[in-house]
């Protein structure tokens, strides 16, 4: 490197935003993700040990992936390589190889490849990587946001191992953004910045767990923030609010708008107004509130309120709460949407809720000798010669695949757990049940 490119790159370095200035060079610095880079995890070790293999980082932006990229290329005495797959092609690929190949020959080192958003690469270029990756010519650290068992190679998938990043918790975002603040060297240390604690909530919250969002508003508000009198620079709610380009909703995920909120669109799906409920999710995902709490309460509104009215509804909420979980946000928010409205405009019953709060009623308050003799299994040791399953009538060998038998325990005869609503499909469930308890 000459002098002019030392220059430039000290000057890049310089003038580079908040969020790069501020990137972890160490394991030690970074913050979040502990399922994946915790102490003792494998990747930690892996990294600590320089024993890194094939490995596909996948995650929504934010999340670190780069710079986790970034510490494996200070902490590694191999030789490493980045390219981008939105700007590089075949004729980049091969330069690489050849440079490892070179690297190989003379020092018998494999080279460490770092392609950021390698779900970029088509097939063709993707091909291109794999026998080398296979020869160990390469070790390879793909970057992707996108679900690389869809979008990646799979013979360079099987080659890897998959690591999924989650978006950081607003807890990790407020760490991050205090140590910029109070960082000399890179951050805003030198400045005297004082920023709310209602400012600093607001921004990791709406962030959604991406720390670049984050420290990107906390630049903007520190850069065009005018100083008091007293030479501070106050980060306010307000803004906050102008730096991140959203309104502050009256919503603290602790607080009492948040328990309101979520009651609201809970009884707001129950009371089949889809209007209300779509509302009360908006506000929600405005707020930066987590998609999967969202999700949960969906599934149990399916369960409880909606039963047995629409079965179909259960599998829409348990099938949204698994795609918002793959997909992420933004997008997921049309399938929350999709699965609300469904709700909401489904017949209702809360019979089987009803059901099994009664049947746990009984367990807890009357006491039961056995389960009747004809139900026991007659199968293990001994059992038959107790009487064990004797008189068992087996329903499929009698017309209609029904006969009336005791199920209930001696003490519980006549209990009536289940009464069917009229709604939906519950009406043919009331019908049938009606029949069968009146032969």
């Amino acid at each position: 490197m000459d002098l002019f490119e030392y220059s430039m790159r000290q000057n890049m370095k310089k003038d580079a935003p908040l969020a790069a200035k501020m990137r972890p060079s160490t394991l030690e610095e970074f913050v979040g993700q502990e399922h994946v880079v915790g102490k003792g995890k494998l990747l930690y070790r892996a990294i600590k040990a320089d024993k890194l293999s094939s490995i596909i980082l996948y995650g929504p932006p934010g999340t670190g992936k780069t710079t986790l990229a970034k510490i494996i290329a200070n902490t590694t005495k191999r030789p490493f390589l980045q390219i981008n797959a939105t700007t590089s092609g075949i004729k980049e690929i091969k330069d690489v190889v050849l440079k490892a190949k070179d690297k190989m020959s003379v020092d018998g080192e494999k080279t460490i490849l770092f392609i950021d958003e390698i779900h970029r690469f088509n097939k063709t270029q993707q091909d291109a990587l794999l026998p080398h990756v296979e020869e160990g010519i390469i070790v390879l650290i793909g970057a992707t946001t996108e679900n690389p068992y869809f979008e990646v190679n799979k013979a360079l998938v099987s080659r890897s191992i998959v690591f999924e990043l989650k978006q950081l918790e607003s807890a990790d975002i407020e760490k991050l953004i205090l140590r910029a603040l109070k960082d000399r060297e890179r951050g805003y240390g030198y400045f005297k910045v004082n920023i709310e604690d209602k400012a600093l909530k607001f921004l990791a919250d709406v962030s959604n767990g991406d720390a670049r969002a984050a420290l990107n508003a906390v630049e903007l508000a520190v850069l065009t923030t005018e100083k008091g009198k007293d030479g501070t620079i106050d980060i306010t709610i307000g803004v906050a609010q102008e730096c991140i380009q959203k309104r502050a909703l009256n919503y603290e995920k602790d607080g009492d708008n948040h328990y309101d909120t979520i009651s609201a669109f809970i009884k707001s799906m129950r009371g089949s107004d889809p209007d209300a409920a779509l509302y009360y999710l908006a506000k929600m995902i405005y707020a930066g509130e987590d998609p999967r709490f969202i999700a949960r309460r969906i599934v149990i509104c399916a369960s409880e309120d909606v039963g047995n009215a629409d079965p179909h509804a259960l599998q829409v909420a348990v099938a949204a709460a698994e795609a918002v979980n793959f997909i992420g946000m933004p997008e997921g928010r049309i399938i929350l949407a999709q699965a609300v409205t469904y709700i909401a405009c489904a017949p209702k019953s809360n019979a089987s809720y009803i059901g099994i709060d009664r049947a746990l009623d009984d367990v807890k308050n009357v006491k039961i000798k056995s389960v009747p003799s004809h139900l026991r299994d007659p199968h293990y040791s001994g059992a038959k010669e107790l009487g064990h399953g004797e008189g068992y009538k087996y329903v499929h060998e009698y017309e209609g695949h029904y006969v009336k038998q005791q199920y209930l325990p001696d003490e519980l005869l006549g209990r009536v757990y289940y009464e069917p609503s009229s709604n939906g499909i519950e009406i043919k469930i009331k019908e049938r049940l009606a029949r069968l308890r009146n032969v």
